[in-house]
């Protein structure tokens, strides 16, 4: 099978992720599809179904054995889309001017089949240490998938590439990220007598001036040059409360996320925001909640000395960079393994109306996995 075949393949079938059950899909399709692929090609399958999520699994191929060797590293599913506002069909891969369009194109289904055009000049006897294709669910929501497997302590590898778009530009630090909810509760009552309730909307705004103090501080306190917004951010970006304009309002819940620089410790923030806002809410007399929205990301860095670093940086004629956004790295870092972002595709067409891959990323990248593979699998020493 060529690599528009692949591509076509994997683009038909539809694997949303989403926290709304009406647009979320099984990615069962895609892994099982690269899991015939791969079996094909000698590696051995591993499918790994997520507890608590019906119709996700994860995947494991592995070719070769050793204690070092690569993972290469994608995410099966994609985000919504809406298919009325395409030029094209989402989910027929279509060309034209020079690129390939479909949703996952880019992000990052593209990966696949290009990892797999990589490998069509090897022989299982050639590898010296493993390469590991792992091939994950839900990214694009609750990162279920790469969490099962830091959980699981898979797969054990010395370094790792996660394919996400980087336009092929070596990426070794990104921010984590946090979204949280505090919810104050009051007591509702007749606005014309404030004696007759305790107001939650009164209480937030005290609330959210202590926010906005810490992200001062937080601003204050760490810097990154590496990055182009050098300071960790706290955004404000939801709130909702009360029912009437002539009623005290008994409940209000803001919503914020905030976004950290390698060094940073989500927990730490977390009981740092706790001690910040408990007594705000005790002088207000109100109740406090202060909740996740979902677990994070936390930050990401892999030191410029690395092997891995170094040799992507060297194939590619980019130094290594970091990025505002969030990837599933951190989860493999947990497992002791050196890892770096690094993929086909630029990152601004992810999540895009009509998303594509430019067809000069291809012959680039393929020949990159190549130069990856042969310098930490065929020939480990070098």
């Amino acid at each position: 099978m060529d690599l528009i075949s692949r591509l076509t393949t994997l683009i038909a079938h539809n694997s949303i992720s989403s926290v709304l059950p009406e647009y979320d899909e099984s990615n069962l399709p895609v892994i099982n599809t690269l899991a015939q692929w791969f079996s094909e090609l000698g590696f051995a399958c591993e499918i790994l179904p997520l507890e608590g999520f019906p119709g996700k699994a994860n995947l494991i191929a592995t070719l070769g054995r050793g204690d070092g060797g690569l993972v290469l590293s994608g995410h099966t599913d994609t985000v919504p889309c809406n298919p009325e506002r395409w030029q094209s069909d989402p989910f027929t891969l279509t060309e034209r001017d020079g690129r390939f369009y479909g949703l996952g194109t880019c992000d990052m289904k593209g990966f696949f089949a290009l990892v797999l055009e990589a490998l069509k000049h090897y022989q299982a006897s050639d590898f010296k240490q493993p390469l590991i294709i792992l091939a994950t669910a839900d990214e694009e929501s609750s990162m279920c998938g790469a969490r099962a497997l830091a959980q699981q302590g898979k797969p054990k590898a010395r370094y790792a590439v996660v394919g996400e778009p980087t336009s092929l530009k070596p990426i070794r630090m990104h921010k984590g990220i946090m979204m949280e909810s505090v919810r104050l509760t009051g007591k509702a009552g007749h606005s014309s007598n404030p004696d007759l309730g305790t107001n939650a909307l009164d209480a937030m705004v005290p609330v959210m001036n202590e926010l906005m103090n810490l992200r001062r501080d937080l601003a204050g306190r760490y810097q990154n040059a590496h990055f182009a917004v050098q300071v960790p951010t706290l955004n404000l970006g939801c709130i909702h409360g009360g029912d009437n304009p002539n009623r005290i309002c008994g409940s209000c819940e803001l919503a914020f996320d905030l976004r950290t620089l390698p060094g940073m410790s989500n927990d730490d923030l977390r009981e740092e925001i706790r001690q910040r806002l408990n007594p705000i809410a005790e002088q207000n007399r109100v109740e406090f909640s202060f909740e996740p929205l979902f677990p994070g990301v936390n930050s990401f860095e892999t030191a410029a000395t690395s092997p891995l670093v170094q040799a992507a940086e060297r194939l590619t004629g980019h130094t290594s960079a970091a990025v505002n956004y969030a990837t599933e790295a951190p989860f493999l870092q947990e497992l002791g393994i050196d890892t770096i972002v690094l993929g086909p595709g630029n990152i601004d067409q992810a999540h895009q109306v009509d998303e594509y891959l430019a067809q000069d990323q291809i012959e680039p990248c393929v020949e990159l996995l190549r130069g990856l593979i042969e310098r930490f699998c065929l020939h480990p020493s070098v």
